[in-house]
């Protein structure tokens, strides 16, 4: 019986503490979807780069930086040393930020000062009318809005199928749990939230792409 007991302990009791941790990682790692297929940026609108910006096959942290983007480089600095140099290598990863025209120069400033401690080649600024920048958020179907400066703090992760991810149903204490940006003036909230929700996106792609390298090899 104690024979019995001990073989149990020792190589059953592992193997399913082992299932049941496994399917908890497995819902774990997907993050839900807030809002699906979410518009395209518009080709028409002015690149700082004078280049094409999409969303199309890219993870991206999209952003609108209203009419002060000087007056908030803070909260620019901080997401670029919490999320943007954490995961900048990833090939598809980039930070696009919608912006209204006219404030092309302080764009071009604010990525000077980030270039002297980051390659902010995973930046895009994409410039356009006030009304344009409403109509687009709009269009995202989201609880938060936009201020009178036409930006917000709050920045959303978008995946490669362009759908809006982050947190929808129960947290992991079982309360009723509902995120669909993250607050760029709160170090805490880009540390800690958002910071493993990037890393959950980035887990999926990894995850699928080793299972089609595998289908390949077969």
């Amino acid at each position: 019986m104690k024979k019995n007991l001990v073989l149990f302990i020792l190589f059953i009791l592992p193997i399913v503490a082992y299932l049941f941790f496994a399917s908890g990682v497995n819902s774990f790692i997907t993050l839900p979807t807030i809002t699906p297929t979410i518009p395209n940026v518009d080709a028409q609108w002015k690149s700082l780069e004078d280049k094409k910006v999409t969303l199309d096959a890219k993870i991206t942290i999209l952003g609108f930086s209203g009419q002060e983007i000087l007056a908030n480089s803070g909260n620019f600095f901080t997401l670029n040393q919490k999320i943007y140099n954490k995961y900048r290598e990833f090939k598809d990863f980039q930070f696009v930020f919608i912006a209204p025209l006219g404030t092309e120069d302080q764009a071009q400033r604010l990525m000077k000062e980030l270039g002297k401690i980051s390659d902010v080649s995973g930046y895009h600024f994409v410039f356009t009318t006030p009304d344009a920048i409403e109509t687009y958020h709009a269009s995202l179907k989201l609880l938060g809005k936009l201020d009178v400066k036409s930006g917000t703090p709050y920045v959303y992760i978008v995946d490669k199928k362009r759908n809006i991810r982050g947190r929808k149903g129960k947290s992991d204490k079982g309360k009723p749990e509902y995120k669909e940006g993250y607050n760029t003036t709160s170090a805490a909230d880009l540390h800690n939230d958002m910071m493993d929700d990037v890393k959950i996106i980035l887990a999926e792609y990894r995850l699928a792409l080793k299972r089609n390298n595998a289908n390949r090899k077969i």
